[in-house]
């Protein structure tokens, strides 16, 4: 008797351990977003998306014949990611554009969230304005968020000035969300 409890007991923790195991196929952190390491090498990309389909941008090749970028897709058709490779030699992943909203990060932000979620979250190392929207880039992080300039106050929306955080709406939605690494 005592070794059929001994077993389900161990059958239940198995089981607990694998329920409580965290999906990372959608996850952002500092080192990884999916399946994307931030050691991957450019040319390995089609190695670590086997279930995807990858399109490379074959219009405009670097002159060591690399495409400038490559589109993931979701083998329904939908956009998952866009890569585009460092500099280097032998070059890595140096930026990831995510397109899908699944992808989130350890804190839960991602394409739904808003520039409150954002705040909550991170502490903001700097808020850089462009023509069209306004880049949030959070401290110890290389992550970076855009907002439409739609999303703010119409006073802002046209204004050249720098934009500072206590004038973006707290539910200001995220449009791009992306990672720089280097």
């Amino acid at each position: 008797m005592k070794k059929c409890l001994l077993v389900v007991v161990i059958l239940n923790l198995m089981l607990l351990s694998t329920c409580t195991e965290k999906d990372t196929a959608f996850l952002i952190t500092e080192t990884s977003v999916g399946p994307l390491q931030h050691t991957t090498l450019f040319d390995d990309v089609e190695n670590t998306f086997v279930q995807d389909s990858i399109v490379k941008d074959t219009f405009r090749l670097k002159s060591d014949g690399r495409p400038r970028k490559i589109k993931v897709f979701e083998k329904g058709g939908k956009h998952l990611l866009t890569l585009k490779p460092s500099q280097d030699s032998v070059p890595k992943v140096e930026n990831i554009q995510i397109f899908d909203s699944r992808y989130s990060t350890e804190s839960g932000i991602g394409l739904r969230s808003t520039f409150k979620d954002i705040q909550a979250r991170y502490k903001i190392r700097k808020i850089v304005t462009t023509l069209k929207s306004v880049v949030i880039f959070p401290k110890e992080s290389d992550l970076y968020f855009t907002i439409d300039k739609e999303e703010l106050p119409s006073n802002l929306r046209y204004s050249s000035s720098n934009i500072e955080a206590v004038q973006i709406p707290d539910e200001a939605k995220i449009k791009y969300l992306m990672i720089g690494w280097e």
